[in-house]
């Protein structure tokens, strides 16, 4: 895994070399075994190597025939010793035994078409010298990031992180607000969009070129929900362990020891037990705890590392941990967030790096493709009480959702019915599924100030959206309606970004996910949703899968979604307060800033240091409208030509912001 970057000139004028060379040095992070560079007249490529396949002959940027193309490619494609053999049986000839020299064979024999043959995770950039052609391609399901800006005719620059497009003076430093309003609705900006004006990222399943002057972008992938897959339980369950065992197998191809986190829920389990059936050492295992017994899953981490028996380590993530961390958490995401979740997860890679490994397995994608969100139960009650909407039973079952929400419980039948949206309108509506939680989400936007209502003017997220949905959507059945927009939207956006790839290559470890093979995906979307949800039990078939691999305990247990302090990691009694958060929510900060309406964060400030902010809105306006402020403060107040050998007052200013940080 590593950091790319690069810019295409446009305008005849040469690429300035010491532009690249800043670009790839803002991904030292991302790759800090190595450093590369490749500048012509017109176009510059620059690489950070994370060095995990290859070790001696894999060095980016790559060439093939004398510099007819050249690549810079953050990722792995799992499948590349096949691809390899294949194109050897065709005639090619390798000088290397890594998977970037598979890729650029691949392109000289297919084209941009080569990425449809490929099972990995990439983000790539080839510069084809003969056809003056730049070609760009992000993977399937968007777990490595890939940005772009295109000025004014005049340059073409694309990254793996923002901050190194912010290396260029030219590139503009603003805070787009629709993609604020995404943030403050579905927790990231809808895509190709991002939080940074001018600057897109590459889609999920998308490639796009850039040649003679005009940027072309196209989807060779999206995800596809027709019920197609038939069989009974027994047999659909074995077809799709062997999936995963296959899908485990090709992603522990590494030169480097590969580890596996343990959260203690099913999915994290069943990938490490997968990954126990391919080593003969002991696993190294890894997880985050927390001080808070409504919010731990120790015991049954433990309960896997006595049943794996595995070498495993647990950080313990308190509150003032994360009020620590935090500023250099928004530094990586680049990107507001409404929760605190990707702070222990960053310095759980800490501690990953620290021991020595560079790659993890992880149970991400589970939820999204194999039906185990809440979300999808609670779509499937709301139905079933919309059916007789008078009942005073049926909303009780809301409340066998949530046992870990005690304000939940606590609600009143009436709070149920307007919170959860049974109207007759409302089961028309194509987003049934998500309106509560885009609903409560969007009262965030009651701390908007009242010039950032002015310029958002009748801009309406949901409605954005809606225009961007696929034609086959509207025959889709709910539940597929539903996994789609978490499967197309938060995993990208959100699971994949904030909370995975940016928190662990902050550290430079990479993450894996079986889950999210491209064949794994494509079966599960062919599956009727009963045999992903049966009446009310999440990922059925997968809990099939898992007997005989994971204990019981595990199989059975109740699914606890991933959480972790929120306001109180800020402001707590018993904690001081960090210095930042005091200066980024002071009044005359947020009035400079002008996003936020002072006098409404002064109140809610109040309301969390007086204990009496209980609720999820409470949590998440505090983390959103702190971490857009620490956007601001880091990326926007930032002189954008102030480098390294030149430091301004606010690049001074910014990094005060993260000196807690890990080290």
């Amino acid at each position: 895994m590593c950091g790319i970057a690069g810019t295409l000139s446009l305008s005849g004028h040469p690429v300035d070399p010491a532009l690249v060379s800043r670009m790839g040095g803002a991904l030292a992070h991302r790759g800090p075994d190595e450093r590369g560079l490749h500048v012509d007249a017109e176009v510059g490529l620059a690489h950070t190597r994370l060095s995990i396949i290859d070790l001696v002959g894999g060095h980016q940027p790559m060439s093939l025939d004398a510099g007819r193309l050249w690549v810079t490619f953050n990722g792995e494609i799992f499948n590349y010793i096949e691809l390899r053999d294949q194109l050897i049986g065709l005639g090619h000839r390798f000088t290397s035994r890594s998977d970037t020299e598979v890729i650029l064979h691949l392109y000289d024999r297919y084209g941009p078409d080569c990425v449809t043959m490929m099972n990995g995770q990439w983000a790539l950039a080839i510069w084809d010298s003969r056809r003056r052609r730049l070609f760009l391609s992000r993977d399937r399901m968007g777990v490595r990031p890939l940005f772009y800006a295109h000025l004014n005719g005049v340059k073409f620059s694309f990254a793996s992180e923002v901050k190194a497009l912010f290396q260029d003076a030219d590139v503009p430093r603003a805070l787009d607000l629709e993609a604020l309003d995404q943030v403050f609705t579905f927790w990231s900006p809808l895509s190709p969009r991002t939080i940074f004006t001018g600057i897109h990222e590459l889609s999920p399943g998308h490639s796009l070129i850039v040649e003679a002057g005009c940027v072309r972008t196209w989807c060779y992938w999206k995800p596809q929900y027709e019920p197609t897959k038939m069989g009974s339980s027994q047999t659909l369950s074995e077809e799709l362990q062997a999936l995963l065992v296959d899908a485990t197998r090709i992603r522990l191809r590494a030169d480097v020891p590969v580890g596996a986190y343990l959260s203690g829920g099913l999915d994290s389990s069943v990938t490490a037990a997968l990954v126990k059936r391919f080593t003969t050492t002991p696993l190294r295992t890894f997880s985050v705890a927390f001080d808070d017994a409504e919010l731990d899953e120790s015991w049954y981490q433990r309960q896997m590392r006595d049943a794996l028996l595995t070498d495993h380590e647990s950080l313990r993530c308190s509150s003032s941990d994360i009020g620590r961390v935090f500023p250099d958490v928004i530094r990586h995401t680049e990107t507001p967030v409404l929760r605190t979740a990707p702070a222990p997860l960053m310095l759980l890679s800490h501690l990953v790096s620290e021991r020595g490994y560079k790659v993890v397995l992880t149970g991400e994608g589970a939820d999204e493709v194999l039906g185990g969100y809440d979300i999808f139960k609670e779509t499937k009650i709301r139905r079933f009480w919309a059916a007789q909407p008078q009942s005073l039973r049926r909303p009780l079952l809301l409340r066998r959702l949530y046992p870990y929400m005690p304000n939940m419980q606590a609600q009143p039948l009436p709070y149920l019915r307007a919170f959860f949206k049974v109207t007759e309108r409302d089961l028309d509506d194509p987003f049934f599924s998500h309106l509560p939680r885009w609903e409560l989400t969007s009262r965030l936007k009651c701390f908007y100030s009242d010039a950032t209502r002015d310029r958002l003017g009748t801009y309406g997220a949901v409605d954005d959206l809606r225009s961007r949905l696929p034609a086959e959507y509207a025959r889709w059945d709910t539940f597929s309606r539903a996994q789609y927009l978490e499967a197309a939207h938060l995993l990208p956006g959100y699971i994949l970004s904030s909370q995975g790839d940016r928190m662990a290559m902050a550290n430079a470890v990479e993450g894996r996910f079986p889950f999210l093979d491209h064949r794994v995906v494509e079966f599960s979307n062919a599956l009727h949703p009963t045999m992903k949800m049966k009446v009310l039990t999440e990922k059925h078939l997968l809990k099939r899968a898992a007997q005989g691999l994971v204990p019981d305990v595990i199989v059975n247990r109740e699914k606890q979604p991933y959480r972790a302090p929120d306001a109180r990691s800020f402001l707590d009694s018993g904690q001081a307060t960090p210095e930042y958060v005091e200066e980024l929510l002071s009044e005359p900060r947020l009035r400079a800033d002008g996003i936020f309406d002072p006098s409404a964060v002064q109140r809610l400030v109040a309301k969390i240091r007086g204990g009496r902010a209980i609720g999820v809105k409470d949590n998440m306006a505090l983390v959103g409208i702190l971490s857009t402020q620490l956007l601001i403060e880091l990326f926007i107040r930032t002189s954008p030509d102030a480098h390294d050998s030149e430091r301004g007052t606010a690049v001074r200013r910014g990094e005060l912001f993260v000196r807690a940080g890990l080290n």
